[in-house]
């Protein structure tokens, strides 16, 4: 109950900034002590689902667009269906997550007052280049590479707030889709009670990305979540 608990609230909360709340996922089961082996296929299952919820509302609303999207998805979605077929031992993994964490916690703290303008056009070649070394680094881990995609769009002005969060879930999708379907073996490993957290990163998904489409994500939402992760980075790798 305690996990759903957390789940229903990390989806909340990464949902309205245009996340799908893997690295929330892997924080709560960092706290909870889940094995290593268990948490990349749970985090990208938990992913998969709330990307698809948020992908819908923000696209609705009017703030997707395909020519910002496609690539970084070109680049990213072989990426991570190769880093979905690599692993890495426990202890190697526990570091590389930790180090996620930590640099995710740092991604809220950059975008605390990000500006919410557009600027510039987005390179095409260097999107592409970008969007592989996320996409590695989202089927090497479990996380969607949108936690790093969306403060890239906003520092370089290539996207304001919303069209961020619309790009950033959207990107998220595609790469859990591709690692998910890289780690489909990994399956049986996915924790006992995943049915449970499914429902929960559902209902989460749900309200935080209705409201996230329809509000601007703010600082004080950003601070709390970079002190989780921060919290969660520090445990994983000290464990």
């Amino acid at each position: 109950m305690v996990g759903a608990s957390l789940i229903f609230i990390a989806a909340l909360l990464y949902s309205a900034v245009g996340h799908a709340g893997a690295s929330g996922y892997l924080a709560v089961m960092a706290f909870l002590g889940t094995a290593p082996n268990a948490m990349r296929p749970t985090a990208l299952l938990l992913n998969l689902l709330v990307a698809t919820i948020g992908t819908v509302q923000f696209a609705r609303a009017g703030y997707f667009r395909w020519s910002l999207f496609w690539p970084f998805a070109a680049g990213s979605i072989p990426a991570a269906y190769l880093g979905g077929r690599l692993s890495l031992p426990g202890p190697t993994y526990r570091i590389v997550v930790g180090v996620v964490l930590l640099l995710s916690a740092a991604r809220f703290i950059v975008t605390l007052r990000a500006p919410d303008r557009a600027k510039h056009s987005v390179p095409v070649l260097l999107a592409v280049l970008v969007g592989a070394m996320l996409g590695l680094l989202a089927g090497l881990t479990g996380v969607g590479g949108g936690i790093f995609l969306s403060p890239l769009l906003l520092l370089t002005g290539w996207a304001n707030l919303r069209t961020t969060a619309a790009t950033s879930v959207a990107f998220i999708l595609a790469n859990s889709a591709a690692g998910l379907l890289a780690q489909h073996a990994a399956l049986a490993a996915v924790h006992d009670i995943a049915p449970a957290w499914a429902a929960a990163a559902v209902s989460g998904g749900l309200i935080g990305s209705w409201l996230g489409s329809r509000r601007l994500p703010n600082a004080g939402l950003r601070a709390a979540l970079a002190v989780v992760l921060l919290a969660a980075g520090i445990k994983l790798m000290a464990s």
